[in-house]
């Protein structure tokens, strides 16, 4: 299946002494980029909820949104940090003495700074704890790739229906190549006798001349190519997986094609396909730029 870069799931896991709530949304990246956010007394397992993540996504801004509910307070302690608690107090005096200021401080407005006192889990089983937590985090991965699936199922549409309008643009330019030449032999025989007044064209003069042309305005190559290019997204798109930057490869490529079509176009009804089809291709590659 194709996936969207963005997407979002939800998930929660209660124990009995506590709750937690993930939540992980994204947004389009070239590379894979995690950031986590969670109470600072779970922060040792922000290794293990990336390596959880790796399984689900492998591509775009991932944002991860844990918290924690404490639901039972027997498990709750206050830890005191008197090293912490005296550095804050040295240094407090210090700028007294510095800057000439009343010493002032009182317990109730040093116990007001970081890390003085903490809430902390007494006897917490941290096995435990990390299943409850992965659990979680499992549920919320496994929505946030339904909903990129989802849409990239949606994505996956609209880019096989640009195909079919790239296709069509081209039907109109290789039907219109044979044209192209011949009304370019018939002018060039209306100047020659224009020129030449009663005398004949030379016929082989002529002929190397319309040679000279369709060798230059030929663009046989160039959609051969673009068609191979267009087969193979197709084939891409419904293989599914991680193809986003597989896709863009492929668009550049067919960009390309499209660029020496338009070069060689040689009237307005061919010039004006070949900017229809550089335009789908644009809007091929804004398109993909989605996909993970």
């Amino acid at each position: 299946m194709i996936k969207s870069m963005t997407g979002f799931g939800r998930g929660e896991c209660a124990g009995n002494s506590r709750k937690f709530t993930v939540e992980i949304k994204a947004v389009n990246h070239r590379y894979l980029d995690v950031n986590v956010k969670m109470p600072k007394s779970l922060t040792y397992f922000e290794t293990a909820v990336r390596g959880e993540l790796k399984n689900y996504v492998s591509r775009g801004k991932v944002d991860v949104f844990i918290s924690q509910e404490i639901l039972t307070e027997k498990t709750v302690a206050v830890r005191y940090n008197a090293q912490i608690a005296g550095e804050y107090l040295k240094y407090l005096r210090l700028m007294g003495e510095e800057f000439g200021l009343e010493d002032d401080v009182k317990i109730s407005s040093l116990a007001k700074f970081p890390e003085i006192f903490s809430l902390e889990e007494s006897g917490t089983d941290e096995e435990e704890l990390w299943m409850e937590l992965r659990s979680a985090v499992a549920e919320a991965a496994e929505r946030f790739v339904e909903s990129r699936t989802l849409e990239g199922g949606h994505l996956k549409e609209d880019l096989l229906e640009k195909l079919a309008g790239m296709e069509r643009q081209l039907n109109l330019i290789e039907n219109r190549s044979p044209q192209v030449i011949a009304e370019y032999r018939r002018r060039l025989e209306e100047k020659a006798r224009e020129l030449l007044s009663d005398v004949e064209p030379d016929e082989g003069r002529l002929l190397t001349e319309v040679m000279v042309f369709a060798d230059k305005a030929c663009v046989d190559e160039e959609t051969v190519r673009l068609r191979s290019h267009m087969a193979t997204m197709k084939e891409t798109l419904q293989g599914g997986g991680a193809v986003g930057r597989k896709l863009d490869f492929i668009a550049q490529e067919m960009n390309r094609e499209a660029n020496t079509i338009l070069s060689k176009a040689n009237d307005l009804e061919t010039s004006a396909c070949a900017i229809e089809l550089k335009t789908e291709i644009e809007k091929v590659r804004e398109q993909i730029q989605n996909i993970e």
